[in-house]
């Protein structure tokens, strides 16, 4: 067995109302590749124009090793000025990444390049706009955003292959205790089914995304993402309507992450051991039962 993987659905543009009945309500998630259309970050944000944008700026960059137990989440590998950054994705394969980077703080004329997708839904944190960058060979790990918020994510310059599952899935995605983000053992794309057998099974769905494309993840839904080419990401986050999801939202924030971060820094590899037992026992008594059904 392995992976049980289709495609998302994708059309070039959709009415709010066949939205919200198909998509925002199932959260199921969905491609709208004419979204961008009338944006003109479409023709205007390409690398070097960011780059002359932003300019020297430092950033933090992240790669694909596993997540060392005696430091924060998120934790950065490496510091380079914004400028040699992007000469280095357009020239060479690297693993190093920028994650969760404010680019309008730096530049806020960009906001006027992008246009906030309200005709489809409400309750978009347009104080929150993040951009990621990935050269080709980066991997944005297996995860789910702790703060649970419907996601538009915009892709430009490339190609970025993107997997995903419903949260329901995730014991036997191996999710780590207290956490949002799932034992970094495996490769999602190539999983070994023998050491990892709960994965075996495991519904979810791909699509490459290219340029200008904008991938509608609802909340809770498990990501990963590997970028293809050298290229780069807008993430546009919206509540949920629901105040159960709101109120999940809070504890994540308030609790779940605080208590990973404090238990993270107190105990370090014992903690890190021990996730990873708890991930490993929950993943397959939910396999031997057959979870989800």
């Amino acid at each position: 067995m392995s992976f049980i993987l289709s495609a998302v659905d994708t059309v070039d543009t959709i009415s709010q109302q066949d939205f919200a009945a198909n998509y925002l309500k199932p959260r199921r998630p969905l491609v709208i590749k004419g979204l961008t259309h009338d944006w003109p970050a479409r023709e205007k944000w390409t690398a070097d124009y960011l780059k002359q944008t932003v300019g020297n700026k430092e950033v933090p960059l992240y790669d694909n090793a596993k997540a060392d137990p005696s430091k924060p989440i998120n934790a950065a590998a490496a510091h380079m000025p914004f400028d040699e950054y992007i000469d280095l994705i357009k020239s060479q394969p690297t693993e190093l990444r920028i994650f969760f980077f404010n680019i309008f703080k730096q530049a806020p004329e960009l906001l006027n390049d992008i246009v906030v997708p309200k005709s489809l839904m409400g309750g978009f944190i347009e104080s929150m706009p993040a951009m990621f960058f990935g050269g080709s060979n980066s991997v944005t790990f297996l995860h789910y955003d702790i703060d649970l918020p419907h996601i538009f994510h915009t892709h430009f310059g490339g190609r970025k292959h993107v997997i995903l599952f419903e949260n329901k899935w995730k014991d036997r995605l191996y999710c780590l205790p207290n956490a949002t983000y799932a034992l970094e053992d495996y490769d999602v794309l190539n999983p070994d089914f023998e050491q990892f057998p709960a994965l075996n099974g495991v519904e979810g769905q791909e699509v490459i995304l290219e340029h200008g494309d904008t991938l509608f993840m609802p909340t809770g839904y498990w990501h990963w993402m590997k970028y293809l080419d050298g290229s780069f990401s807008l993430s546009l986050r919206a509540w949920d309507a629901s105040l159960s999801r709101k109120a999940a939202s809070i504890y994540n924030l308030a609790v779940k992450g605080g208590l990973d971060s404090l238990m993270k820094m107190a105990l370090k590899a014992n903690y890190a051991k021990y996730r990873e037992k708890v991930a490993i026992k929950r993943a397959n008594k939910a396999f031997a039962a057959g979870r989800p059904k």
